[in-house]
């Protein structure tokens, strides 16, 4: 029988030498029960002599003492760049006031690297994970297969996959997409536009909700249809992208369409240059919408765009994981308010804003 003194010092020994333990397998060294473990831990965290974390406890950093990262948090993402780094930016403000130590993994949108990068991050002791996870190559029920098995709690950010029950059952923080795409052609609308046209990246998830909020807006106004081009990515094959561009500004020309919303901000900046090589000017005979707000105010006639709220989005996935954490591991006040019941899944929407600038026609906002 080990007393709660020699269990304590057990634990923390084991945490010295090992930087982190598993309530579940000192349990099992011990020969007592894991809710035996869980008690101690806590009166040890509140003795400032270790973090506690879901499933077992974590060494504190004596230069930081109590204010010391509690948990460890696994963040995957597709990009490092662009988009997501801003997410990520959100997390990094947060995390501190969380008690959250945050590791980053990159997918490069690969199913199998996304699989090693949360493996290697459960591998490191991940109390929990926030995913934006690749859909391109993979059905929705390999998906959920794959994250039903990931033993951590899970928030998906910037992903609405409404195939399969089990997988809108999951934490969500995600910008409402189609909402930016209804903002930016009721602008256009406003500015006397009756046709809006529509250049789509159709290699994101973002694509389909763009789409959608085009769609929804332009028949509420009762506007006329205006052309609809898909476009490539560009990188792998410019001339490729060049030719999309060029079809969607011919066609915008020959249905008289003097106004289009374009994704991303990238492909509206060279539909611009496209607009411009040929005489063109903008806004006066084409207004133009971009989506994304990445480098949108850099293109050669500023552009409006659909902003999204990319910073706050990091900071809602975060502490969504975290509260999901608090509440599956019993350790925050609000389990009491919830009547220790099953906590159900929180989608959280966040909505984008347009920021207007010269290529619309409409006076920028100072």
């Amino acid at each position: 029988m080990h007393l709660p003194r020699s269990r304590h010092e057990y634990l923390l020994r084991e945490v010295e030498l090992r930087g982190s333990v598993r309530s579940a397998e000192v349990a099992a060294r011990l020969e007592v029960s894991e809710v035996t473990i869980r008690r101690d831990i806590r009166e040890l965290e509140r003795a400032g002599k270790l973090g506690r974390v879901h499933g077992g406890a974590i060494a504190l950093r004596s230069d930081r003492g109590p204010q010391a990262a509690q948990a460890l948090v696994g963040v995957v993402v597709p990009s490092a760049v662009a988009h997501f780094l801003d997410t990520v930016r959100g997390m990094e403000a947060l995390a501190p006031s969380l008690r959250v130590r945050l590791v980053l993994g990159v997918s490069h949108y690969r199913s199998e690297l996304e699989v090693q990068q949360v493996e290697r991050l459960l591998a490191l002791g991940a109390t929990g994970l926030v995913l934006a996870p690749t859909t391109r190559d993979r059905s929705p029920e390999d998906l959920a297969a794959w994250l039903g098995s990931i033993p951590v709690p899970l928030v998906l950010v910037e992903r609405r996959i409404d195939a399969l029950t089990s997988l809108s059952e999951l934490d969500v923080a995600r910008t409402d997409h189609a909402h930016g795409a209804v903002l930016a052609v009721e602008h256009l609308a406003r500015l006397g536009h009756r046709r809006v046209g529509l250049g789509v990246y159709d290699r994101t998830p973002t694509a389909p909700r763009v789409r959608e909020g085009h769609a929804t807006a332009v028949a509420r106004l009762g506007l006329e249809p205006g052309p609809d081009v898909a476009l490539s990515k560009g990188d792998e094959d410019p001339a490729r992208l060049r030719r999309e561009l060029a079809d969607l500004l011919d066609r915008c020309l020959a249905t008289g369409t003097r106004a289009v919303l374009v994704h991303t901000d990238d492909h509206a900046a060279r539909l611009v240059e496209t607009a411009l090589d040929r005489g063109l000017r903008v806004p006066d005979d084409l207004a133009v919408v971009a989506y994304d707000d990445e480098n949108a105010e850099l293109a050669a006639v500023p552009l409006t765009t659909v902003t999204t709220p990319r910073r706050e989005l990091g900071r809602e996935a975060l502490q969504l994981l975290v509260d999901r954490i608090a509440h599956d591991t019993g350790e925050r006040d609000t389990d009491v308010r919830d009547g220790g019941e099953h906590r159900p899944p929180r989608h959280i929407e966040l909505l984008p804003r347009l920021t207007v600038r010269a290529s619309c026609g409409a006076v920028p906002r100072l």
